[in-house]
């Protein structure tokens, strides 16, 4: 049974018996791992607090082979990231982040996803006052370029035609992106995506600044993700729930 150390970031947690609590975890060595902390939960025990939800640090997995379960026998968190507890649009748009993750992201080796999910969650922490939203779709877009999905915007996913900057878009999910206007004409299905959304994603695709969101165009951003994100998935079309109640929120917020 060997012992893996890596960096790590809690992103699921809940307790297990009396006194142990299972974590999932992405890791720059093993990718997202299932991990049981025994213990935990004891008054006095080893993890104390370092076992919060997007924390971050250095992990020692005790790894079985053929298991899909494996033992966290040290947590050193370095990074807690309390902000995002404290404000109900960063944590519902960091859990979102998660559920991207832990849907998506492999069982192997990454360390630029880990990077990747480690600064979108550090600026979803540090985003101003009802700036959570936008940060996060931005952080959420370079996760899925980083995941090698991440949809076409300038070229026809049909035709591969180029596609004019001002050009208004058919975006088709399961095609993976943008469609020409003739294209975009045979698939009844394709979603209208504006020139100045498409250039929205293309500047968090290539992790550029970009000016604040209205309210209309966040919730727009946030259904046109979603949708993408479920119509890529492949573990039998299961709700992205924690997307759909990020969703939710800044609609009620």
């Amino acid at each position: 049974m060997p012992l893996i150390t890596t960096e790590a970031i809690v992103l699921h947690a809940f307790d297990y018996r009396e006194t142990s609590r299972i974590v999932r975890l992405i890791t720059r060595e093993m990718g997202i791992v299932s991990a049981i902390a025994r213990g935990a939960r004891r008054p006095r025990s080893k993890f104390g607090a370092a076992l919060d939800l997007f924390a971050g640090g250095e992990a020692q997995v005790t790894t079985t082979m053929g298991r899909d379960l494996h033992t966290l026998t040290a947590f050193d968190a370095t990074h807690a990231r309390p902000a995002l507890a404290a404000a109900l649009d960063r944590f519902a748009a960091a859990s979102a982040i998660a559920e991207l993750l832990l849907r998506f992201a492999p069982e192997q080796e990454d360390a630029p996803l880990l990077a990747a999910a480690t600064d979108a969650l550090d600026a979803l922490a540090d985003a101003p006052a009802g700036g959570a939203a936008a940060v996060a779709l931005a952080g959420a877009w370079c996760l899925v370029a980083e995941l090698g999905f991440a949809p076409s915007l300038d070229e026809c996913v049909a035709c591969h035609r180029a596609i004019e900057a001002d050009a208004m878009v058919g975006f088709h999910h399961r095609a993976g992106g943008a469609l020409c206007s003739a294209c975009a004409g045979e698939a009844p299905l394709a979603r209208k995506v504006p020139p100045d959304a498409r250039a929205m994603i293309r500047a968090w695709l290539g992790r550029l600044p970009t000016s604040p969101l209205d309210e209309p165009s966040v919730r727009a951003h946030q259904r046109l993700l979603r949708e993408f994100l479920e119509e890529h998935l492949t573990d039998g079309g299961r709700p992205l729930r924690a997307l759909a109640a990020w969703e939710r929120h800044e609609v009620d917020a």
